[in-house]
């Protein structure tokens, strides 16, 4: 099995040893993510935005694979502020309606300004019974 590679360009991936995604036929696997305007590398002091950032920025990273949100078929959050998980699952069920497998960790990040950094896996084709 063959990998590719996604960058973002980000000064995390370049200062890092990590590619933003990889995948293969099937699988995506996109790396921590975070609220960065990865072109600016600035970042909003306010949570909402910098969850939807991120949420963009994983979305880019998938479409690069040639994968999408609706394939995410599990996901770690890690938060700093637990105050936020209530904000945080509001915002979430607007940007995946369907329900992938999740873990919230509340936890210090690399760079004190981040509030939120994601990780996903994708899965190719991958549907949802959305009853549930």
């Amino acid at each position: 099995m063959t990998f590719k590679s996604v960058s973002t360009g980000s000064a995390f991936e370049k200062n890092g040893t990590f590619s933003r995604a990889i995948y293969d036929d099937e699988w995506v696997f996109v790396s921590g993510t975070s609220g960065f305007d990865y072109q600016t590398m600035a970042i909003s002091d306010d949570f909402s935005e910098q969850l939807r950032q991120t949420w963009k920025n994983i979305e880019a990273a998938l479409t690069q694979a040639g994968s999408h949100l609706g394939e995410i078929v599990s996901y770690v959050i890690y938060l700093t502020d637990r105050a936020d998980a209530r904000l945080l699952g509001q915002i979430q069920k607007q940007i995946l309606p369907h329900r992938p497998t999740g873990t919230l960790v509340c936890t210090g990040l690399v760079d004190p300004r981040m509030k939120v950094e994601i990780t996903v896996t994708a899965k190719r084709g991958a549907t949802f019974d959305t009853g549930v």
